[in-house]
């Protein structure tokens, strides 16, 4: 049985070839490439199928497998995003034999001299954003992007800049890798949306440690974007998104020389915003994690806040502790939620309120059972927001998280019990 010996090269072209892969070249009687491959070879003697119309190439290729010695040129790693997946599909295994190059992958990473052992790699090639945003959320590092055209490294300088992201990349473009014009460019997002780029690019993005220093006057009073707080490495989307924060703070009713407890902190983030705003509030962030507490702290030095004490301990027990609080925002119950709040309703100061951030229908079915055998009077905020999102030249909306916002006042005496 005739084999199909698939060749991977780069753009130094023949003389980037081991020995032995020269010779199955040489020994060809049909060559198969597009038109720069195909062009690295002009003195060979093979007769020469370009590749333009896949399919039917490939029928020429299973027509002349049976007298013909077949060489099939491609670019790097035939299996990397490359034409193996294809044909893996029309021949069987059996039938063909692949002989890799360098991806440009592994080329661009020795570039920039970053291990890529963990990295993501994404191909936006003829695809859409969606995989690259969900590796940005999570704050994935290093990630490897392979572009085209219309999903350009200036197209996902774009996409960076407008994605409110606690993560910070450097971002590099690496042109014609391995080539005599090869070209390696480290550049801001406000950089690389201004330049052009060969066609053969690659981008790698590094995350970069948080600069710790933050100018407060370039700040809004109210609404600091995500990226600006110290996050949990592993878990960067994991923050109380400033939308959501912004709706919390108004169900909140927060008056001056108030005391807050905000339970289950987590980065602190409702904290914050509630300290910048209310100087004369005194603030507790009730967190139960260590990685938690750092993080409180770090953001409200960050915001150099003196009102924002952090209490390390588990919820309800801790915070017996605590002076007794004029507004208290839940923002995490564990599997402790109606512990939680008979807590804070044996607590909460006349004219008190409590307000929950739920992700959950069962965890609203919880509180709400709770509720209604107390004889609280409560309302319910569903809110579904959505951020436009750059892909290529067009925009589309791209949802956060769903959220479930329940507000109770224990001592509004003219409200009817909502249901």
């Amino acid at each position: 049985m005739n084999q199909i010996n698939v060749v991977g090269i780069g753009l130094e072209g023949a003389s980037g070839l081991s020995v032995v892969v020269q010779e199955i070249i040489d020994r060809a009687t049909l060559l198969v490439g597009s038109d720069r491959h195909l062009a690295y070879f002009p003195q060979h003697l093979a007769q020469r199928l370009t590749l333009n119309d896949i399919s039917q190439t490939l029928h020429h290729i299973k027509e002349r497998l049976s007298s013909e010695t077949i060489v099939i040129l491609v670019s790097g790693d035939p299996l990397f995003f490359g034409l193996g997946r294809l044909l893996l599909t029309y021949f069987p295994p059996e039938q063909l034999c692949f002989h890799p190059h360098l991806s440009s992958v592994q080329l661009a990473f020795s570039r920039v001299k970053v291990p890529w052992q963990g990295a993501t790699i994404i191909s936006i090639h003829g695809r859409e954003f969606d995989q690259l945003v969900r590796a940005l959320q999570k704050g994935a590092s290093p990630i490897a992007v392979l572009t085209d055209p219309l999903h350009s490294p200036g197209a996902i300088a774009h996409l960076l800049l407008n994605v409110d992201n606690p993560t910070s990349y450097d971002f590099w473009v690496c042109e014609n890798l391995g080539g005599t014009d090869e070209r390696i460019q480290h550049l801001s997002p406000q950089e690389a949306l201004m330049r052009t780029f060969a066609p053969l690019n690659i981008t790698i993005l590094v995350e970069k440690p948080q600069d710790s220093s933050i100018d407060l006057n370039t700040l809004p009073a109210l609404g600091i974007p995500d990226r600006q707080f110290y996050s949990f490495g592993d878990r960067p989307g994991l923050i109380t998104k400033r939308e959501i924060r912004l709706l919390i703070l108004g169900e909140l009713g927060l008056q001056p020389k108030q005391v807050i407890w905000d339970i289950g902190a987590g980065t602190g983030s409702v904290s914050v915003e509630i300290g910048r705003l209310v100087p004369t509030a005194q603030i507790y962030a009730i967190e139960k994690t260590a990685a938690g507490i750092q993080l409180i702290q770090n953001n409200a030095r960050r915001f150099a806040l003196s009102n924002v004490v952090s209490i390390q301990g588990k919820a309800p027990d801790i915070l017996r502790q605590i002076p007794a609080p004029h507004r208290v925002f839940i923002g995490g119950t564990g599997d402790s939620l109606e512990g939680i709040l008979a807590c804070c309703l044996a607590t909460l100061l006349p004219g008190g309120k409590i307000v929950m951030a739920l992700a959950t229908l069962e965890h609203l079915q919880e509180a709400i059972a709770w509720i209604d055998r107390h004889q609280l009077t409560y309302r319910v905020l569903q809110v579904q927001v959505s951020r436009s999102l750059p892909v290529g030249r067009f925009t589309r909306f791209a949802p956060l998280n769903p959220a479930i916002l329940l507000t109770i006042e224990p001592f509004d005496s003219t409200a009817k019990m909502a249901h």
